[in-house]
C-alpha cells in the first residue's frame, strides 16, 4: 500500500495579503516558515520514505523544511503545481467575490477537468513510483482538493478546504481502475 501524506504549504505573503497566486512561485512568510517547522516536528517520528513537492517555491520550501528532519532530499513534479488562475492571477481575491460563477471568468483559467485529470495522474504517477512506500506530497489549496476530489470520488465543494501547513492521509491502494488508470 501506498500511503500518501498530503500537505498544503506554509502560509505565503501573498495567503495574507489575499493574494491569488496561482501558478506563481510564492514565499513563505514567518508565519508559513514556523507553521512547516511546526509540522516537521510533529512528523519526525513517522517512517516517511520520500518527499514529494509541487515545482512552486513556496512548496518546495515547506517541503525543504519537513524533510530535513528526516535527512531526505525532496523530488519535484509539476503535476501538484496549482490551478492555473489565468488572469486571476495576481488579483486581491475579495475583489474577484463577485465572480462566483464559473460562466464569468476569463477563458485563460485552468477548468476543472482538466485540473481533476492533472490530480488524477498525479496519483497514478505515485502509485506507480512509490509502490508501498510512505510519500509526503506538499501542493497547494484547490490542487490537494482536487486529488481529494478524485480519491473520495466526490465534488470538490463537497471537500473541506486544508488550511496552510495541514496534511492528510490517503491510502492509496483504495483507488480503484476507475479513480487512476493503473
Amino acid at each position: 500500500m501506498t500511503l500518501l501524506y498530503l500537505v498544503r504549504h506554509g502560509e505565503t505573503v501573498d495567503n495574507a495579503n489575499h493574494i491569488m497566486q496561482g501558478q506563481t512561485p510564492g514565499e513563505l512568510n514567518t508565519n508559513g516558515v514556523r507553521q512547516a517547522e511546526e509540522l516537521a516536528e510533529r512528523l519526525k517520528d513517522e517512517p516517511i520514505d520520500a518527499f514529494v513537492s509541487s515545482d512552486l517555491q513556496r512548496s518546495i520550501h515547506t517541503c525543504e523544511l519537513i524533510a530535513a528532519t528526516h535527512g531526505k532530499a525532496i523530488r519535484t513534479t509539476s503535476l501538484l503545481r496549482e490551478r492555473d488562475w489565468g488572469s486571476f492571477t495576481g488579483k486581491y481575491i475579495p475583489s474577484l467575490a463577485n465572480l462566483k460563477d464559473p460562466s464569468l471568468w476569463p477563458d485563460d483559467i485552468e477548468s476543472l477537468e482538466a485540473l481533476k485529470a492533472r490530480a488524477k495522474e498525479f496519483l497514478a504517477w505515485l502509485k506507480k513510483e512509490y509502490p508501498n512506500k510512505r510519500v509526503l506530497a506538499v501542493g497547494h489549496g484547490i490542487i490537494n482538493k482536487a486529488i481529494q476530489s478524485v480519491y473520495y470520488d466526490k465534488p470538490m465543494n463537497e471537500l473541506k478546504p486544508m488550511g496552510n501547513a495541514e496534511v492528510r492521509m490517503l491510502e492509496l491502494n483504495k483507488l480503484t481502475s476507475e479513480q487512476v488508470d493503473e
